[in-house]
C-alpha cells in the first residue's frame, strides 16, 4: 500500500463520526434513510457491497431504536399499531439475512438501487 492511500484512508477514518452523525440524523428524520446512507458511506469508504449492507444492519438496530423510542415518546405512534407488521417483518429479516450471502454482488446491488429508484419516484407522487 502506497503512502498517498495509506493517508487517504486515514483521513476517511477521521470522516466515520460524521458519517454516523449523518446516518443517525436520516435515520431519524426518514426511518430507514439511515440504513441506506449508511450502505452508501461504507461502500466508499471500501467495504464490499455485501459487508457494507451488513454492517448498515448492526449500525442501524441502535439507531431505529433511539429513534422509535423518541418517536414513541412524543406519540407519533402507538406501539400496538406495529405488532400487526412485526411477525411478517421478523421472518423477512431472516430469510433476507440467511440469503444475502447467495444473492451475487451484482444481483444485489441492482436489487438495492432498483429499491431506492422505487421508493423516490413513488414518493415524488405521493399525497
Amino acid at each position: 500500500m502506497g503512502m498517498g492511500k495509506l493517508l487517504g484512508m486515514l483521513r476517511e477514518k477521521k470522516q466515520v463520526p460524521l458519517l454516523g452523525l449523518a446516518c443517525g440524523f436520516l435515520n431519524g428524520l426518514f426511518g430507514a434513510g439511515g440504513g441506506i446512507a449508511a450502505v452508501f458511506f461504507l461502500k466508499k469508504l471500501g467495504l464490499p457491497v455485501k459487508k457494507a449492507h451488513a454492517t448498515s444492519i448492526a449500525v442501524i438496530l441502535p439507531l431505529s431504536i433511539v429513534s422509535a423510542a423518541l418517536y414513541l415518546w412524543e406519540g407519533a405512534f402507538a406501539l400496538q399499531d406495529t405488532l400487526a407488521y412485526l411477525p411478517g417483518a421478523l421472518i423477512g429479516a431472516y430469510f433476507g439475512g440467511k440469503y444475502m450471502k447467495k444473492i451475487p454482488d451484482r444481483l444485489l446491488r441492482l436489487l438495492f438501487n432498483g429499491l431506492i429508484l422505487f421508493s423516490g419516484i413513488r414518493m415524488l407522487f405521493a399525497r
